[in-house]
Formats: C-alpha cells, sequence, structure tokens
C-alpha cells in the first residue's frame, strides 16, 4: 500500500509541474465569492420551488446582503484607497481592480432584481395581492390614501431645501428620500430640496378597495405623488427618488484607549457622518440633480448605481409577512429531545447522566439552551454562571436570568462584545444593564473580537463543586436560533469544562495558558492544530491509510490552512468543504485539487454551523474525530478574534453529526456546487432538501415538540 502510495504521489507532482501556479490561479476572489453567494441568495428568490412569500424574503434578504456587503467590503476597499494602501486579495488583485469587478458584477444583478421583482408581482396578483402604483388606483382608493397620508404620513415629514440660508442636509445611512428640483414661479433659478422616506412608518400601505384582493402601495409612491402638499405653489420641475450607503468600516486603536466602551460608542457617532460609499438612485434621473448630489457627496461615476426597479428592497418584509399560509413555508415545530422534555427533571442531572448535541432549529433552543441558564440562575445550589454574548437580540432572556441571578447572589460574569458589527448599541445597552445590575461585564481581550458562544455553571452538589459547559456554534439569540442552523453540545465532563474555566480566565483575567488539550482556542492553538489535523490526513492518504476531510463552515479564505487542504488533496485524502457563503479555494484543478470538492446549502434555515471532521487512519468512520464551535476557516477567526472549538467525544453524538454531514453532501434540492473558477451550479434532484429531510427526521424522533407560544405539545 506505502509503494502504491509513493507512486500516485510521483503523478501528482508530475500533474503539478505541468500546470505551475500563481496566486491568481491558486485562490478565487473573497469579494466576488460573497457576490456570487448573494447570488445563489437571488436564485431562491426565483426558484418556482420557492413558496411566493419566502421568495419575496429572498428578495428581501438579498437586497439587506448588498448593503452591508457595500458597508463593509466596499467601505474597506474604499478605506484603503483613500489612505494609499494597496493590498492585493487572495487572487492578486488590488482595490482599484476588485472595486472595478464589483461594479461589473453589481450593475447586472441590479437588472436581475427588478426583473426577479415584477415576476413575483405578477405571482402576487394572480394570488390577489396587488401592489399598486398611484396611475393604477381609482378615485376612491386615491381618496383614501391621501387622508391617510395627511393623517399619518405628512405630520412626520420634513422637505429640506438647500439654499443660502439652509445648507446642504445630513442624510443617514441606507435612508431613501426624494431629491426634488424646485422653481419658484417668479425666478429663474431652480434648487434642490428632500424630503426622506420615513423608516418609522410601514413601507407599504393597504389599500382598503373593492377588488376582492389585498392591495397595497409604496409609501414612496404615496409621497412622490402628494408632494404638492409639501411644497404648496412652487413648481416641481424634478423628483428623482435615491439612497445612500456610508462606510461602516471605521479603524479603530483599541491599544491607545482607556476605555473600550467610549471608543466604541465614538466610533458609532463617526459612522454616522462616514463618507458615502453608493448612492443608488431610480430610472431616468434629473441630470442636474444628479450632478448637484455628487458634488455635495463629494462621489464618481463609479459610485452611482441606477435601479430599474425598487431602491429598497427590504420593505418589502410587510408583504412576507402576509397570513396566507399556503404561499408559505409548512409550519414547523420544534423537536424536544427525550431527556429534556421533563421539565420536573433538573437540567444538571440530565447532563450529568450524559453528553448532549443540540441541532437547532430542529430541536428547542427555548426548553434546551435557554432553560439551561434559566434553571442556573433560580438555583439555589449554582453558585456562579459565566457566559459571552456576541449577539443576543432584543428582550433576551438571557439577559434577565443573568440579572435576577446577580440578584440573587450569585457569581455572575458577562463577556459582551461590543464590536459585534451593527449590534454595538445594543450590546452597549445590554451592557450597562448587567453592570446595573450587579454582573461583572468585560468586554474581553485588548484587541480581538470575542466570537465564541460558550457558557460556564458552577454548582454546588452532594460530591463538592461540579461544572456544567455549552459550547455552540450560534449566538444567544432566541430570535436567529429559529432559523439559523447551529450545534451546542452540553458537557459536565471535566476534561472538557476544566479548560473552559482557563477559558473564561483567558477572557477575563489575560491567562496566558497556551497548553489546552481538548479545546481548540483562537488565537492560542487553533490554527497549528488545524493544520496539522489536515497534515496528518495528508500523510495518512499518502501512506495508505483511511483518510478524509469534512469540513462545514460559514466561509473560507485563510491561504496556510488552504495550502495545507491542496497539499493533502494531492496526497490523495478525500476533502469534502460544505460553505455556504465564499470559499477562496479552487477545487478540481488538475494536480491540486483533484480530490477536493466545494458545495453551498441555499434554503429555508442560514446553515451557520461549523463542524469539522478528520478521518485519523480510522476503519470506521465513526471512530475518526469530530470537532464543533464557533469559528470558520478565515484569517480573522484564527488570528483576529477569540473562538472556542470542542471535540465531540462521546460515540452517539458523532453518529448524529456524521449522519448530518451525509444528509448535506447528498442532498441534491438545495445544494449548489463549486467548480474551480469559483462559479457555482445548482443541483436539481426532486429529494425534499437537507432542511426538510432533517425536519422529519427529527418530527420522527421525538414525542414532544414545542409551538410558537413557548408551549409543549404532544406530536
Amino acid at each position: 500500500m506505502e509503494k502504491k502510495g509513493q507512486k500516485n504521489l510521483k503523478k501528482r507532482q508530475k500533474k503539478i509541474a505541468d500546470h505551475p501556479l500563481t496566486s491568481a490561479t491558486e485562490f478565487t476572489n473573497r469579494e466576488m465569492g460573497w457576490l456570487n453567494f448573494n447570488r445563489r441568495v437571488l436564485s431562491e428568490a426565483q426558484d418556482s420551488r420557492t413558496p411566493l412569500l419566502e421568495a419575496i424574503k429572498f428578495l428581501s434578504i438579498c437586497g439587506s446582503n448588498m448593503d452591508e456587503f457595500f458597508m463593509k467590503r466596499v467601505g474597506r476597499l474604499k478605506r484603503h484607497l483613500a489612505v494609499g494602501l494597496t493590498p492585493k486579495s487572495s487572487d492578486g488583485q488590488t482595490p482599484i481592480e476588485q472595486l472595478n469587478m464589483i461594479r461589473g458584477f453589481v450593475r447586472p444583478m441590479l437588472q436581475e432584481m427588478a426583473k426577479c421583482f415584477d415576476q413575483l408581482k405578477s405571482k402576487l396578483d394572480q394570488e390577489k395581492i396587488l401592489l399598486l402604483t398611484w396611475q393604477q388606483l381609482i378615485e376612491k382608493e386615491k381618496d383614501q390614501i391621501r387622508k391617510y397620508y395627511l393623517k399619518n404620513v405628512f405630520p412626520v415629514l420634513t422637505p429640506l431645501s438647500v439654499d443660502p440660508g439652509h445648507p446642504f442636509p445630513f442624510i443617514s445611512n441606507l435612508s431613501t428620500s426624494l431629491g426634488v428640483t424646485l422653481k419658484h414661479p417668479e425666478r429663474e433659478e431652480k434648487f434642490f430640496a428632500r424630503v426622506k422616506i420615513p423608516k418609522v412608518l410601514p413601507q407599504w400601505i393597504r389599500v382598503e378597495n373593492e377588488r376582492g384582493a389585498q392591495a397595497f402601495i409604496s409609501l414612496l409612491e404615496v409621497i412622490r405623488e402628494n408632494l404638492s402638499t409639501l411644497f404648496p405653489s412652487m413648481h416641481v420641475l424634478n423628483v428623482m427618488p435615491f439612497r445612500l450607503t456610508r462606510n461602516a468600516d471605521i479603524d479603530r486603536d483599541e491599544e491607545d484607549a482607556e476605555d473600550l466602551l467610549e471608543l466604541i460608542e465614538e466610533e458609532l457617532r463617526q459612522r454616522r457622518f462616514a463618507e458615502v460609499v453608493r448612492l443608488e438612485h431610480g430610472p431616468n434621473p434629473d441630470p442636474w440633480m444628479l450632478k448637484f448630489l455628487m458634488e455635495e457627496l463629494e462621489l464618481t461615476d463609479e459610485d452611482l448605481y441606477e435601479h430599474p426597479g425598487e431602491l429598497d428592497y427590504t420593505g418589502l418584509n410587510i408583504i412576507g409577512e402576509l397570513n396566507v399560509p399556503h404561499l408559505k413555508y409548512e409550519a414547523y415545530v420544534a423537536g424536544v429531545p427525550g431527556p429534556f422534555a421533563d421539565e420536573a427533571q433538573s437540567i444538571f442531572s440530565i447532563i450529568d447522566q450524559q453528553d448532549h448535541l443540540l441541532h437547532h432549529p430542529y430541536e428547542s433552543f427555548r426548553l434546551t439552551v435557554e432553560r439551561f441558564i434559566r434553571e442556573a440562575s433560580l438555583d439555589p445550589k449554582v453558585l456562579a454562571i459565566k457566559m459571552t454574548l456576541y449577539r443576543t437580540g432584543d428582550n433576551s432572556p438571557f439577559v434577565k436570568a443573568l440579572i435576577r441571578a446577580a440578584e440573587q447572589g450569585k457569581q455572575v460574569v458577562c463577556l459582551v462584545e461590543l464590536k459585534a458589527r451593527f449590534d454595538e448599541e445594543r450590546n452597549i445597552y445590554w451592557a450597562q444593564s448587567l453592570e446595573n445590575a450587579g454582573v461583572h461585564v468585560v468586554y474581553g481581550v485588548v484587541g480581538l473580537k470575542t466570537h465564541a458562544k460558550t457558557s460556564l455553571v458552577v454548582r454546588q452538589d452532594a460530591e463538592g463543586l461540579r461544572c456544567y459547559a455549552h459550547i455552540g456554534t450560534g449566538n444567544y439569540n432566541v430570535g436567529t436560533a429559529r432559523f439559523y442552523t447551529d450545534l451546542g453540545l452540553f458537557t459536565s465532563k471535566s476534561e472538557i469544562t476544566d479548560e473552559i474555566v482557563e477559558f473564561f480566565h483567558y477572557l477575563t483575567g489575560r491567562s496566558l495558558k497556551n497548553n489546552y488539550e481538548k479545546l481548540l482556542i483562537a488565537p492560542v492553538n487553533m490554527f497549528q492544530r488545524f493544520k496539522s489535523m489536515i497534515e496528518r490526513e495528508g500523510e495518512n492518504a499518502k501512506n495508505g491509510k483511511p483518510s478524509q476531510i469534512i469540513i462545514k463552515c460559514n466561509n473560507m479564505e485563510e491561504i496556510d490552512i488552504g495550502l495545507a487542504l491542496y497539499a493533502a488533496s494531492q496526497n490523495g485524502c478525500e476533502i469534502d468543504m460544505i460553505v455556504r457563503g465564499f470559499c477562496c479555494l479552487r477545487p478540481g484543478m488538475v494536480g491540486r485539487s483533484e480530490r477536493l470538492r466545494v458545495i453551498s446549502i441555499i434554503g429555508r434555515f442560514l446553515e451557520h454551523s461549523r463542524l469539522y471532521y478528520f478521518r485519523n487512519g480510522a476503519v470506521d468512520p465513526l471512530d475518526g474525530e469530530f470537532y464543533m464551535g464557533s469559528a470558520d476557516m478565515m484569517h480573522r477567526n484564527l488570528y483576529a478574534r477569540v473562538e472556542a472549538i470542542v471535540p465531540i467525544l462521546e460515540r452517539n453524538l458523532k453518529e448524529k453529526c456524521w449522519e448530518m454531514l451525509q444528509i448535506c453532501l447528498k442532498d441534491q434540492r438545495q445544494t449548489w456546487d463549486m467548480n474551480s473558477e469559483g462559479q457555482f451550479q445548482q443541483r436539481k434532484g426532486a429529494d425534499p432538501g437537507v432542511h426538510q429531510t432533517l425536519m422529519n427526521l427529527s418530527k420522527s424522533r421525538v414525542k414532544i415538540t414545542e409551538d410558537h407560544s413557548g408551549e409543549q405539545r404532544e406530536s
């Protein structure tokens, strides 16, 4: 076997010599990978198999994703240019080359989004859900909408004109406005005015009608058609809807900051006034107005994006949430794993009996993870609770439980990550609320973002202190737990919990422990452990031993890990990558990655779980090594964030992981295959898809489910 492995290795090495590689040919571009991911999201809106109102939501998500991409990624590239930096991407492109490439991709996609919206509107018409224009309203309906406008909209509006006495107004990020070119009836000069479309109001207004249908008209359309009420006696020469996107990538210097809370608060203030990175406008723009805006906002033609359809698809959520069950996914209620179904039994005794691996949203988050912290806060035997919060959402039951525990005299420590992008304000609020209740709040390790999803409960029992831990792939957020797929491990094994104790000492007290044996902690030992395991699989393959790698994560772009995976593939290791978002590897390259495959799964739920498998020479695949936790295969996760990954030790839990991975790899409905050019092709099979298959499995294995009110019920 060893001689055969050596012979095959020499053949592969010859193929590599015949196909020399450069950075541009070895890796794909991260930004294009992300845009291609969003293109797959749009495909869900275009797919006739997607229920109609769910398709509307996918179109909205696609628009929201694009907003975030411009704020973060385009903002970063433009900041690099502004300060004279020209770092090259993994595929060897400069910032200006990437910006040109992004623009070349986005403009045609806007056409696709507009076409998709028109198609969805036609389908909505057939279902008697009408999205009307002002011209389509009959006079009776116009009267009704005018009355609504004068009572509910007109008082909220603030028209702002620009003239010597009125400077150009501040225009907030992602706000939609009507630009208006005005002329005084007795003067020749024209001037600009801006009317903001208020976000505090529904973006689609219900039209009372006698058509036997649900009818709506957009708020923007209503305001545009009633501008005369805002500018009486003035001549309205032109109207142009437009929308701004500002840079959210602001550099910070934590090393010199005396107070991280103050630093983040200042960053939020700066972000409001950050430079504009995109101006979106409607079709057939007024050239005078467009030039005026470009001069005032210091923009170039490359910053302009003309929309043939809606400017902001995120407002369509109100349509997507209509109560029309046959146009939505079939309602799903999470299952409650057997041991957790008995709420009379202490959750700590359940965890004492064995480790438990939860798979959300197929298994209840409320009756497992939320219950863990809630019971800990109430249990008089619990002495301490420690927890990390990255994105916890509004009205968080976890925060309430921690506050209750502190008020009862328990030792409560909470790491609140203030730098969680776009959740900074919410996290500042929760941090201050926790501090006011007596919780020890820390903000993490200087220079690093704490992304780990961990909690620890220290409890006194008859035999002394005992620790219980939860390590997850997702945030402690009850909202996202309903539609993000995530894993969470409950354990009381001392070999794990002892290291979790040390991990929290690292977070709160700057412990320099670097010899974790079970846990993979970034930036301490995770990169090297992962790289070593990948190299070990390559050596096993070269020596004829069983060798296999399966990686399930959100994104992949770490170059050194990528090179190690290429080397393992060259040695004969079979590698499957299940990557929801972007992957900078090139699968299927001759002599380089022929044994490496990359797929992406898009569907009803957002794939968010991170799971890593290494065969390690095992004849039985279940004797291989499984790891799960918070980190993706990205440079930021391995070097610039605090992450925690834990091994799965129990065989029954390994079986659960293996089953999940095999369902993903064999799927023919939701899966997209990536080629060596970074392009994706969707599989067109007739099976129910990953998410439906896992829902069916969960339903068949539990007797208790949880309905949306939080009550338990028999299946």
